[in-house]
């Protein structure tokens, strides 16, 4: 929660008097900025609470890394790395209460980690064993959604319903730079703003669109498109997960007061392939891969704070055994019923879903005991 004499309305606009800007509170050396409008935000947030900060990324890039290991092994079907944007979702994950709710793409992995989806949860679907890793209710976090930009529709009738519910609540709904280009994210930033709704639309902006530059579809920054709509906006430096969280809070503190929506673009780089179906090499200048890897969010941590070895060492010790659980748990996965398919589709299932049913199964039948 934010501080009672910090006001959200004064850091949005500071932010949008320098458009262009970054919130930023640690260099990429590692240096502490003073900020005082986004200082006190984060002004309970010691040492120790960073370090967690610190461990929650270097867990997540050590079992993005074995992820991407085991699809090159054939063991899962796609993979979607975040290697580079560790800290735009630990730091706004770790902003969240328990009773929010979050609607995310298909990368936000480590946002999934931080609201407690186990090393199976992660395996599922990518080993095509079933349609969704976990029970959305159990974590507070529906089903990643592969179709670009719709979970921003999803999100924003969710806030709605919070409203309705009367409670304070609020949801966050994650996509990259290139779904601002899909009609569904404006549709959605339209009717969160006519509404009023407790949303927060995270758009990670990591330079890229598969193969295109975001330089291609954004002539000005992402963040300046939502004040047109009706919605303030905060430009963040994605790759400093203190910045992160400070933005977020003053997003969801807005939220939860009632006055509405807040858009935040976290400035970040996708410093591997698109999915691991993708060659990144064919379109990206190793020039610019470099200046990133001087950014790196975990390595500007580290520089900032200065932690005991043996902390160090229980740290990479927690990130090896998620890595290891989530191996075994990839391989223990059951292949599931073909007949399975059909559930869960519907909560009643209609004629025409029973019929494809009953067909699939006469189909299936045909190859029970012979030779094919």
């Amino acid at each position: 929660m934010l501080r009672a004499d910090v006001s959200p309305s004064r850091a949005l606009r500071k932010n949008k008097a320098q458009t262009g800007d970054l919130v930023q509170l640690l260099t990429p050396d590692g240096v502490r900025r003073e900020d005082p409008v986004y200082d006190p935000v984060v002004a309970d947030v010691d040492d120790e609470q960073l370090t967690g900060l610190y461990e929650d990324m270097v867990v997540v890039r050590r079992f993005d890394t074995e992820a991407v290991a085991l699809q090159r092994q054939g063991q899962l079907g796609l993979w979607p790395p975040l290697l580079g944007q560790e800290a735009a979702q630990i730091g706004s994950a770790r902003a969240l209460r328990d009773d929010d709710f979050v609607f995310t793409s298909y990368r936000e992995n480590g946002v999934a980690y931080c609201r407690g989806a186990q090393p199976a949860d992660l395996m599922r679907v990518w080993r095509g064993t079933a349609l969704a890793g976990w029970d959305p209710r159990s974590i507070g976090m529906a089903t990643p959604q592969v179709m670009i930009g719709s979970q921003t529709l999803h999100a924003t009738g969710y806030a709605l319903g919070c409203v309705k519910d009367g409670v304070d609540s609020a949801v966050v709904a994650y996509f990259g730079d290139g779904a601002t280009s899909k009609g569904d994210v404006h549709e959605a930033m339209v009717f969160a703003a006519s509404f009023q709704a407790p949303v927060v639309f995270f758009c990670q902006n990591n330079q890229w669109a598969i193969s295109e530059p975001v330089g291609l579809q954004a002539q000005r920054p992402i963040a300046d498109r939502a004040p047109g709509l009706g919605i303030p906006s905060i430009r963040v430096d994605g790759n400093d997960v203190l910045a992160v969280m400070a933005a977020t809070r003053v997003a969801l503190d807005r939220a939860r007061r009632g006055d509405g929506p807040t858009f935040i673009e976290a400035v970040t780089y996708r410093m591997g392939p698109h999915t691991t179906s993708d060659d990144p090499t064919r379109y990206v200048d190793p020039a610019d891969k470099e200046l990133w890897a001087a950014k790196d969010p975990i390595a500007r941590l580290e520089k900032f704070l200065t932690i005991p070895d043996d902390r160090v060492a229980d740290i990479t010790s927690k990130a090896d055994a998620f890595a290891t659980a989530m191996r075994e748990a990839c391989y223990a996965l059951p292949d599931p019923e073909p007949l399975s398919v059909f559930d869960h589709v519907l909560v009643e299932p209609t004629p025409d879903l029973i019929r494809q049913r009953s067909q699939y199964a006469a189909y299936l039948e045909m190859f029970e005991g012979g030779e094919g």
